[in-house]
């Protein structure tokens, strides 16, 4: 049976792997919660958002406890710039001694995005068309048109030194005046960042800036940095209900 192991905090990750699944079957894992190392599967799909030209410190942390002899296919999504990403992540699992068999990335919706508003149409644009993406990569692992990145400049020293500082992001949330306590920022924090004190949320100092507390609160009542912000994203494509479980 295909392991199907995915990262997503607003549902771009887990629509492509539930197209995955579709196509190849098997089951799908989600990784924060995920204690094994792959050994009960036959073969094994990543799939992961780039975070910062990297990736997630979910998926960072798995990749060195992972079965070496299991085959591995990834694949990245991003909505700004790989740069390099792909490479670095190969680069990576190849010191952990895995068996990489290829790496694809491909565009979807951008969701980082405390600071900017994505354009309606360009959001409108990368969700209409990224089926079509995912099909293509899909034909080419049916197909056995495996890629490896080639040699090419990353931003390393970048990703590590953002890895090493997401954590300082959550002193920047807040919880206005709309929250209503639903606890639902709580329970959707894949590192337990987030808790209700004395009938206050309170953000801890453990955030891995997935930001799936900030786009999927029911109110729109989480700030960064006191930016009233309206915009939020959740992908359509997939059930909300859905993310961060085994399916």
């Amino acid at each position: 049976m295909n392991g199907i192991l995915y990262f997503s905090a607003t549902g771009n990750s887990l629509q492509i792997a539930k197209a995955v699944q579709g196509r190849f079957g098997g089951k799908i894992i989600y990784i924060p919660k995920y204690q094994g190392n792959v050994s009960e599967f036959d073969r094994i799909f990543i799939v992961t958002p780039i975070y910062s030209y990297g990736m997630p410190v979910h998926v960072y942390d798995l990749l060195p406890r992972l079965d070496k002899s299991k085959e591995i296919i990834v694949l990245q999504n991003y909505g700004g710039m790989a740069a390099g990403a792909d490479y670095l992540l190969y680069q990576y699992a190849k010191k952990q001694g895995l068996n990489i068999k290829s790496v694809y990335k491909l565009k979807m919706p951008e969701n980082f995005t405390l600071t900017f508003t994505v354009p309606k149409f360009y959001l409108n644009k990368a969700l209409k068309t990224s089926q079509k993406r995912i099909n293509k990569i899909l034909d080419m692992i049916e197909n056995k048109k495996y890629i490896l990145p080639k040699k090419q400049k990353t931003r390393e020293q970048k990703y590590l030194t953002n890895k090493s500082n997401w954590h300082l992001i959550g002193r920047d949330f807040k919880a206005n005046e709309n929250c209503v306590k639903c606890q639902k920022c709580i329970s959707v924090c894949p590192v337990g960042n987030i808790s209700l004190v004395d009938g206050k949320i309170v953000f801890g100092d453990k955030c891995v800036a997935c930001l799936g507390c900030y786009h999927r609160c029911p109110q729109k009542a989480i700030e960064y940095k006191g930016r009233k912000k309206k915009f939020r994203y959740i992908n359509p494509n997939i059930d909300e209900s859905e993310i961060g479980k085994d399916i």
